[in-house]
C-alpha cells in the first residue's frame, strides 16, 4: 500500500514599498530571512502568536525571498516570498489562520510597521506532479534567477494547464536551462495559475532569442518553434492575462546560492 498523500499548500505573497525608497526593501529581506532562520531552530509544532514578529514557527517556512526585477514587468520596488506550508492545511496553512482567532490586540503589532506599503497573498496548492519544495531544499537546489509566471485560465482550468505545461512546456524550457520549481492553483478561485521556474541570465536569453529566431526576428540564434507552438497550445486553456516576469532570489534565502558555493 502507498503512503498517505497529503496536498502541497504554500503561500505567495508581494509586497510593495512606497515611497520609492531603494533600502525598504533590501530592509525586509534582511528582518525577514534573519528571523525565519531563527525559526527554523524551534521545535515543530511550536508556535506563538508575538507581538513583533506575527506568529512563530517552522511548519510556516520561507522558502522563497526574491527581489523583483522591475525591468522585466514588475513595479519597482517589491519583493515577492514563497512559504511552504509544512503538513498541509492541518499544518503550517492553520497556523497562519489560528493568529487571526479573536482578533488579537498583538495581530496589529509589527516591527515593520510603515515599512510596507502593501502586501497581496495568494495561497497556493501544489499541481499533480509539481516538484516537492522540502525536496528542492533537502537537494540544496538553487538558482541564480526565477522565472515567475502568473496566468488567467478559464474557469476550472487551472489544473489542465498546469497539467499542460509539466508535459509538454517543462521538457522544451529544460532544453535552455530553466527548471520547473512549482506548478501551483491558486485556491480560493477556480482561474489563476501560477508557475515558478529556476535559471540564469544565459538560459533567459538563449529562450527569449530562440522564440524571436523562430519568428524570423533574429538570424543569429538558434530558432525552437516548439516555443511558438508552445503559446498556441497554451491558449485553448487561458482566459486572460498572461504574464512573466523575473526574480532575483535574496541571499539566506532557502533557494538563494550559497554563498560558499
Amino acid at each position: 500500500m502507498g503512503g498517505v498523500v497529503r496536498r502541497a499548500v504554500h503561500l505567495l505573497e508581494e509586497v510593495e514599498f512606497h515611497p520609492m525608497n531603494s533600502r525598504r526593501p533590501l530592509e525586509y529581506l534582511r528582518w525577514l530571512t534573519a528571523y525565519k532562520q531563527e525559526d527554523d531552530r524551534r521545535a515543530a509544532g511550536d508556535a506563538e502568536l508575538t507581538a513583533g514578529l506575527s506568529i512563530r514557527s517552522r511548519e510556516i517556512d520561507l522558502v522563497g525571498a526574491f527581489y523583483a526585477v522591475g525591468i522585466s514587468g514588475h513595479p519597482q520596488f517589491k519583493v515577492v516570498t514563497l512559504w511552504d506550508c509544512h503538513g498541509g492545511w492541518d499544518g503550517g496553512w492553520r497556523q497562519m489562520l489560528e493568529i487571526y482567532d479573536d482578533v488579537q490586540a498583538n495581530l496589529f503589532l509589527s516591527d515593520i510597521d510603515d515599512l510596507r506599503h502593501g502586501a497581496f497573498s495568494r495561497p497556493l496548492a501544489a499541481a499533480p506532479g509539481s516538484p516537492v519544495l522540502a525536496d528542492l531544499v533537502a537537494e540544496r537546489y538553487a538558482a541564480p534567477l526565477y522565472l515567475f509566471e502568473s496566468a488567467q485560465v478559464r474557469p476550472g482550468a487551472a489544473l489542465d494547464y498546469l497539467a499542460a505545461v509539466r508535459e509538454e512546456r517543462a521538457p522544451i524550457m529544460a532544453d535552455h536551462g530553466h527548471r520547473l520549481v512549482g506548478a501551483y492553483e491558486v485556491q480560493l478561485c477556480d482561474t489563476e495559475v501560477v508557475t515558478l521556474w529556476g535559471t540564469d541570465i544565459d538560459s533567459h536569453l538563449e529562450v527569449q532569442r530562440a522564440r524571436d529566431a523562430a519568428l524570423g526576428m533574429d538570424d543569429e540564434a538558434e530558432p525552437d518553434h516548439r516555443l511558438l507552438s508552445w503559446r498556441k497550445r497554451a491558449r485553448a486553456h487561458l482566459d486572460g492575462p498572461w504574464r512573466e516576469t523575473l526574480l532575483s532570489p535574496y541571499p539566506g534565502s532557502k533557494l538563494a546560492p550559497r554563498r560558499e558555493d
